[in-house]
């Protein structure tokens, strides 16, 4: 479900109509955040680390109410829940675009990713009939430590969600340290948000 946000009088009013008018609405953000404890915590609790990443991930999302608006046709709009398209990659060496919707536990959400991971291997191509509006774009990248990235972008299409991408994972001063990438649309999220959501995400990590 989501609530209309009356743009007239809304708090963000003129941020929104300013950055909304861009070309480009977008900022990214990079910064490395600690998995020390998140490594232990998926080992302990025998599920991947991937996916104790990428459901913490999509848990903070859902926690911060900036990162729950979308823009669409020029109106604003908060969703009660954010899902995520995550990108598979097959055995010769293409990928995939799959789908979770989110969902409280870490249980179920091990069990959603599994059959979704199964049919993208199964398949080729890409899936572009995933919905686009309220869900986080996410990619991992395991085996670079990026500093900064960009993404390929289609300014004809007015999109919204936010992107978030994660790489290789080293040790600093014994602690176990991932870059993240996290790209927004300025018109609905700040600097401030950012910082909040990066908060949300090492708690969610720590567990």
């Amino acid at each position: 479900m989501r609530t209309k946000i009356e743009i007239a009088g809304w708090l963000r009013e003129d941020h929104f109509n300013l950055f909304n008018s861009f070309d480009e609405p977008y900022y990214s953000i990079n910064v490395d955040i600690d998995v020390t404890a998140a490594y232990a915590k998926a080992k302990e609790l025998g599920v991947t680390f991937y996916n104790y990443y990428l459901y913490s991930a999509i848990t903070a999302i859902n926690s911060h109410e900036n990162f729950r608006l979308r823009a669409i046709n020029d109106e604003v709009f908060l969703y009660d829940k954010i899902n995520v398209t995550h990108v598979v990659l097959r055995p010769n060496g293409t990928f995939g675009f799959g789908y979770i919707p989110f969902v409280p536990t870490l249980e179920e959400f091990v069990a959603l990713a599994k059959v979704e991971t199964e049919r993208i291997l199964a398949t080729k191509g890409l899936d572009l009939s995933i919905p686009n509006e309220n869900i986080i774009h996410f990619s991992a990248m395991p085996s670079i430590k990026f500093t900064g990235l960009t993404h390929a972008r289609s300014f004809g299409f007015k999109d919204s969600s936010t992107k978030l991408s994660v790489g290789k994972v080293t040790e600093v001063h014994g602690r176990k340290m991932m870059p993240l990438s996290i790209t927004v649309h300025h018109g609905l999220i700040d600097g401030l948000h950012v910082g909040q959501f990066i908060e949300l995400y090492q708690q969610v990590l720590n567990g």
